[in-house]
Parts: structure tokens; C-alpha cells; sequence
């Protein structure tokens, strides 16, 4: 529900309804325009309805707003958020690239990535500590180590890292230690994860989940965001289809549409959505063409001895040429 505010409403009488409205359990977010004022109230408003602010004066118009996905819709934040870490920014006119291997195995592995990712103009350093497997004979990840290992990485390039975390088992090391905390395709609808994630109030992104729809992604990010966390990145990684050809179907229409309907950045993950290395190149410059506000890309220095998905890792000499193409193709729509 949005609320229209007069022109000469008076900041008492706009801060005595907010509150007001905090003390019935909505989440009230301020919406000011050029010559707009608006009140957007998150939360079950079915028993509310436009008479219940008639006495109110300073109030012009209510607006029932029809999606379910409030705090990541446009209608309350019409303008395109900015998720700013360690100085660097994606969204809003700015581009960044997220970096590094599907897991950490080792120091001198993840530092030797590390550096030259960021030599090629990668903005984060992404690594996983801990890995959710399809078999569990698979490598699981160094655990706790391997958050060690990329704080160490951290410190010697400057690169925030970004780190998947998959059970709240962990929140406080993630907190403490993770720059962007990553929800994977798989925990994208584990409700408790996300409300836990969300009190962190800490930079989240998000991956789409494997067989979910557009609204659905949107709804777990409303999760996320009604806990408390503001800088929410969504991630279009590739869904399950019928197709065999690829590990995944690389939505790619996905980034307008999102785009349309949320002020949250939008990052492609075309490493996961095709599971091949040689596909990577082609999915990230047509997803920086389709207005995507970033990438994240597997890179690996020895991709033929990795543990964890080396069939879709790129070198860092292939991905350091990557990289000016992105430049090209990204100053060529902009």
C-alpha cells in the first residue's frame, strides 16, 4: 500500500502516522520524488483499505499496490538501488565483475587467482568456503578454513570477497568475515536462511533457484529485505528446462524483466548457466548487452585439476581478454 502524501504535509504529521503504522507491524518505507511524498507500508495490509486514512488531512490518495514483492518492487523505490562494498558499486550506471574459483582449495590457489583477477580489473573476489554438492562423495569445501584463506586473499589484493553460505550454523562467521554474503540456487527458498541472512543487514546476493520463476526470486529477496538487509544483488544463473545441451538454461530475458519490476542490480552467472568454459564468453557479453549490471565468473589457474566445476572455469589469460571485451561491449550500450 502506498501512501500519497499532500504537498503541505507537515514532518510531525507524516512522522506521527509512521509511526503509527511501526507500532501495527508494517514496514514503512519513505518514497520522496521531485514533487512527490509517499509512505509505502510492507506487510499484510488486507485489513486495511484508503477510509482508514480519510481523518488524516495531509493525505491525499492510497494506492493498493497488486504485487506481493513490496520492498524490491519499483512502485516503493523507483529509482535503481546502488550496492556499494569497500568502495566498489554495482548497480545504478555501475558495472562490476565478481571473480575466482568455484571453491578454495589452497592458499597459494586462491592468492594466485586472486591477484590476477584483480590485475584484470575484477571489482570482488568470489570463492567458495563451503559447497553444496549434488553427491556427497563430492569435495565439500575447506569449511572454516577456507574463509581463513580468503581473508588472506583479501588482504593482499583489496578485494571484497564474496562467499556462499549455506546453513546459519555459520551466520556469525559470515558476518564477521564475508564482505557479500552469497545464497545459492539451492537455499534460494530456505525461508529460515534467508530471515536469518536478512538480520545481518549485511550485502546479500541472491541466485536464482533452479526451477524458480522470476516472482519467486523476487518474493525470497522480500525476504531478505523485510529482515533488514537493503543491499540485495539478484543473480540470473541458469534454470532446469528439457534442454541437454548445457548444464543449465541461461535466462537471459530474465535481466530485463527483472530490471523492470525491481530497483535491485542484476548480475548474470554464465559460468553456472552453461556449464561450459567456451560458452562463457559469448553468455557474459550478451548479458552485459542486455543491460545486466554485472558478472560472475569462474576462474581457475589449473581448471583441468580443479575439485569443484573445472569444465566451466576459465584461465586467468582467457579471462583477463574477457575482460576488455566486456569493456568494449559495455561501452558500446552505454
Amino acid at each position: 500500500m502506498i501512501i500519497v502524501l499532500k504537498p503541505n504535509a507537515k514532518p510531525e504529521q507524516v512522522e506521527t502516522l509512521r509511526q503509527q503504522m511501526q507500532e501495527r507491524g508494517f514496514i514503512v518505507q519513505d518514497i520522496k520524488g521531485e514533487t512527490t511524498h509517499m509512505l509505502g507500508l510492507a506487510g499484510d495490509t488486507s485489513g486495511l483499505s484508503p477510509e482508514n486514512f480519510t481523518r488524516f488531512d495531509f493525505v491525499g490518495s492510497v494506492i493498493k499496490v497488486q504485487e506481493p514483492y513490496k520492498l524490491t518492487g519499483r512502485r516503493f523505490h523507483p529509482e535503481d538501488s546502488v550496492v556499494e562494498v569497500m568502495g566498489r558499486k554495482i548497480g545504478g550506471g555501475n558495472f562490476a565483475v565478481i571473480a575466482g574459483p568455484c571453491s578454495v582449495e589452497s592458499e597459494e590457489q586462491i592468492l594466485s587467482i586472486a591477484r590476477d583477477v584483480a590485475q584484470a580489473g575484477a571489482a570482488f573476489l568470489r570463492g567458495g568456503a563451503f559447497k553444496p554438492r549434488s553427491s556427497p562423495y563430492s569435495f565439500q569445501g575447506l569449511g572454516l578454513d577456507g574463509l581463513e584463506l580468503l581473508k588472506v586473499a583479501r588482504q593482499k589484493t583489496g578485494l571484497p570477497i564474496v562467499s556462499e553460505i549455506m546453513s546459519s550454523e555459520y551466520l556469525e562467521a559470515f558476518a564477521k568475515d564475508v564482505d557479500v554474503i552469497q545464497i545459492g540456487a539451492r537455499n534460494m527458498q530456505n525461508f529460515a536462511l534467508l530471515r536469518d541472512v536478512g538480520r545481518l543487514r549485511r550485502p546479500v546476493l541472491l541466485k536464482r533457484g533452479l526451477s524458480s520463476t522470476i516472482e519467486e526470486l523476487l518474493m525470497a529477496a522480500e525476504y531478505l529485505m523485510a529482515g533488514g538487509s537493503t543491499q540485495v544483488i539478484l543473480c540470473e544463473r541458469g534454470i532446469r528446462t528439457f534442454e541437454t545441451a548445457t548444464r543449465n538454461t541461461l535466462d537471459l530475458s530474465a535481466v530485463p524483466v527483472l530490471k523492470s519490476k525491481s530497483h535491485l542490480p542484476v548480475i548474470v552467472d554464465p559460468s553456472h548457466g552453461t556449464g561450459y568454459w567456451h560458452l562463457v564468453e559469448p553468455m557474459a557479453l550478451a548479458a552485459v548487452a542486455g543491460g545486466a549490471d554485472g558478472l560472475l565468473i569462474e576462474v581457475h589457474n589449473k581448471p583441468q585439476q580443479a575439485l569443484c566445476d573445472g569444465q566451466q572455469s576459465v584461465t586467468p589469460e582467457f579471462f583477463r581478454a574477457l575482460m576488455k571485451k566486456i569493456e568494449g561491449v559495455y561501452a558500446a550500450v552505454h
